[in-house]
C-alpha cells in the first residue's frame, strides 16, 4: 500500500462532497422523501454488521447520496460514502432485498480497501503520481488529486478476485441484516434481462459477467442462509416490493 488509509479517506471525503456539489446545483440531490428515507433504513440495518468484518467502522463519518438520474449504478467510496442512482431503483424495479445486495457488495469494497489498494498499485506505476503531490497542497490541488483518485477506485474494473471478495461479503452483510441473500441472484437476473443487446451500463462496466456472478452466488447460499434466518428481519413496511 503506497497510500494511507487516512489519506485515501480524506480524498474521497473530499470526491464525495464534490460530487454532491455538482448534484445538488443541478437540482437532482435527493435529500428526503420515500426512496430517500428507503435506502436510509437500509443502510442503517446493514452499517452495524460491518462491525463482524472491522470494528474501525464504527469510527467511520458513514453518508449516504441519492442522485435523481438514469443511471445503473451504485458505489460506496473508502470511508463509507454511499451514493445510489434513481435510475438503477427505478429501472430495475428494485426490492428492499436486492437494493441490499447492491449496497452490501458496494460497502464490501470499502471494507477490504480496494480502492486503496488499486491507487497504490496506480501509484506503483507511476500513473497517479499526482495524488500525492497534490493532495499535500491547498484544497484545488486536493479536488484534483480526489478527482483523479476516484477515476481508479470506480472507473477502472476491479479484479476478479476482488469481486468475488466483495460478493461473499455483501452477500454476508445483508443476511446478518435480515435481508434474504436470495436478493443478490434476483438482481443480477434483472440487470441481464435490462442490458440485453446493450452497451453496458456504467454499473456492469465494473464486474464481471452476470451469469457468472448468479453461479459463484448460488454457491454462497448455503454458508449465508443460517445467518439470514436467525437474523431480526426488517418490520413488513419496509420490505415493500416496487
Amino acid at each position: 500500500m503506497m497510500i494511507s488509509s487516512a489519506e485515501v479517506d480524506r480524498l474521497s471525503a473530499i470526491s464525495y462532497n464534490e460530487q454532491n456539489q455538482k448534484a445538488k446545483q443541478k437540482n437532482v440531490l435527493v435529500t428526503s422523501g420515500p426512496t430517500y428515507d428507503r435506502l436510509k433504513f437500509i443502510a442503517n440495518r446493514l452499517i452495524p454488521q460491518t462491525e463482524a468484518f472491522r470494528d474501525d467502522t464504527k469510527q467511520w463519518d458513514w453518508r449516504l447520496s441519492l442522485i435523481d438520474a438514469p443511471v445503473l449504478n451504485a458505489t460506496c467510496a473508502p470511508g463509507g460514502k454511499i451514493t445510489f442512482y434513481t435510475g438503477i431503483i427505478e429501472e430495475l424495479k428494485l426490492n428492499d432485498d436486492e437494493i441490499a445486495a447492491i449496497m452490501g457488495h458496494e460497502i464490501a469494497h470499502a471494507l477490504r480497501e480496494h480502492g486503496r489498494e488499486r491507487v497504490s498499485q496506480a501509484m506503483a506505476q507511476n500513473l497517479a503520481v499526482n495524488v500525492a503531490m497534490a493532495a499535500a497542497g491547498g484544497y484545488g490541488s486536493a479536488v484534483s488529486a480526489a478527482n483523479q483518485m476516484a477515476h481508479y477506485v470506480f472507473v477502472l474494473p476491479n479484479s476478479r478476485e476482488n469481486e468475488s471478495e466483495a460478493d461473499a461479503i455483501g452477500l454476508e452483510l445483508a443476511a446478518r441484516a435480515g435481508y434474504n441473500p436470495m436478493g443478490a441472484i434476483t438482481v443480477w437476473q434483472k440487470m441481464i434481462k435490462a442490458t440485453k443487446g446493450q452497451s453496458s451500463p456504467e454499473f456492469l462496466s465494473t464486474h464481471p459477467s452476470g451469469e457468472t456472478r448468479i453461479e459463484q452466488l448460488t454457491a454462497l447460499m448455503p454458508a449465508v442462509e443460517p445467518l439470514y434466518k436467525a437474523a431480526p428481519k426488517p418490520p413488513q413496511s419496509n420490505q415493500k416490493k416496487m
